[in-house]
């Protein structure tokens, strides 16, 4: 498995003063989604699975940006009021849609449906996000460090992720995601949401994504 840049991502207010909004919170945490769901990509093409350039790529980052909204949410179900979630996840998802709209946009050109993508990765995280909620969190994690998918929650993102890729690399897909791209994404998705939420500014606090 080759060995790929390090990705460093700021996941804490550096300043204090007023309460970030969710909006704030959303906007930060969409960002990080998006370059998680990135190094996860980078990831996998290092360890020699074949995702191609153009409509390979996104499907499998719409996969694996469903997943980590949905494990952000879950997070923010325990720390946050039902509106202040709602408020949160809801522009989190918009956030994360303008960022994949623009990117499809630019490389792909316009559906041939006619579908803003935009609306098309609105419509899976709909679809999707109700079959992440039938999983719950791993029994064995501890609840304080945030929520931590449970066995189906992970195989879940492994099986949808499977149909993104070439049939050669799609029976092996299900070990990698599980043993080592899943639990070092969410590792980093909810320790920066964690980081995101305290008030209490911090120094030179950063998530770290090794790429290894």
């Amino acid at each position: 498995m080759s060995t790929l840049p390090g990705l460093r991502i700021k996941s804490h207010w550096f300043k204090s003063g007023a309460p970030k909004s969710a909006e704030q919170q959303a906007s930060a945490m969409a960002f990080i989604v998006w370059r998680v769901a990135q190094n996860m990509l980078k990831r996998m093409r290092g360890a020699q699975f074949d995702i191609d350039a153009g409509v390979p790529y996104f499907a499998f980052m719409r996969e694996v940006l469903v997943f980590l909204i949905a494990v952000v949410d879950r997070t923010a179900y325990d720390r946050m009021d039902n509106a202040t979630r709602s408020a949160f996840t809801t522009a989190m998802v918009l956030h994360c849609a303008d960022t994949l709209a623009g990117n499809e946009t630019d490389l792909l050109g316009l559906r041939a449906d006619g579908v803003p993508y935009r609306d098309s990765f609105i419509d899976l995280v709909n679809e999707v996000t109700p079959h992440y909620a039938e999983f719950g969190a791993d029994p064995a994690a501890d609840p304080a460090a945030g929520f931590t998918p449970d066995f189906g929650f992970m195989r879940y993102l492994g099986s949808r992720l499977a149909p993104t890729l070439p049939p050669k690399d799609q029976r092996w897909v299900l070990d990698q995601v599980m043993a080592t791209e899943a639990p070092e994404a969410v590792d980093i998705v909810r320790g920066a949401m964690l980081d995101l939420l305290s008030a209490e500014p911090r120094k030179a606090r950063r998530a770290r994504l090794s790429g290894d």
